[in-house]
């Protein structure tokens, strides 16, 4: 098959897990692809909360799986639950990355990340109905509320990708770099990146994300 390399498990990609397949069946539902892949895309940005705060330095945090067991995840393991969701139920996805400038964060994670880049941001891309996709479930709806911004919509026929500017038409994500896709969370590459740009992640960062979120930066 054509795209079987993105329809079996990876090492951070865990679509064979009994907890991942549930989830997947239990929300995808009947229907088309394209309908089962809009619910999993809901499900996983909603129902997983959006928290950079994770240690950075463990693989768990890059994790498929632990995202959905813990109900917590950053762009990368929340993207590789939706990819890891899609292979579940028998519907092709990889992860994909880039670099973006976020405008809008928190005073309190740019002075640890020591940067307003986020390199590595993470995204799925779905094979529907004859083409790539691609789907951004990272921020939850709720947190969307507290920033400001508009929650990002999947209706599996186009890109769905941060907003350029919030609703007061604030800057909000700029991507400047695109760095592809692959079968598996490329973690090595993440970390290699990770180690030379931002200075105090590895260990995560004291707090919570949601409850603090709605202050943006000055930047």
């Amino acid at each position: 098959m054509e795209h079987a390399a993105y329809l079996g498990p990876g090492a951070l990609i865990e679509s064979e897990d009994p907890a991942v397949i549930a989830f997947a069946r239990e929300q995808a539902g009947d229907g088309d692809d394209i309908t089962r892949a809009v619910r999993l895309y809901h499900a996983v940005r909603d129902q997983i909360l959006y928290d950079p705060y994770l240690p950075l330095g463990r693989r768990e945090s890059y994790s498929a799986k632990v995202a959905l067991v813990s109900g917590r995840g950053w762009c990368v393991s929340k993207a590789a639950l939706l990819t890891a969701c899609c292979r579940a139920v028998g519907i092709p996805a990889r992860p994909g990355y880039a670099d973006v400038v976020n405008h809008l964060a928190t005073e309190k994670l740019i002075e640890n990340m020591g940067s307003d880049i986020f390199a590595w941001h993470s995204y799925a891309e779905i094979w529907l109905d004859g083409a790539w996709v691609k789907a951004t479930p990272a921020f939850n709806s709720s947190l969307c509320d507290k920033f400001g911004l508009k929650p990002l919509e999947f209706d599996g026929r186009a890109d769905s990708l941060f907003h350029e500017f919030d609703r007061a038409g604030n800057r909000h994500m700029e991507y400047i770099r695109d760095r592809g896709h692959f079968s598996d969370v490329p973690i090595d590459q993440i970390l290699e990146t990770f180690r030379g740009l931002y200075k105090s992640v590895f260990l995560g960062i004291e707090g919570d994300f949601q409850a603090e979120a709605g202050a943006p930066s000055s930047v």
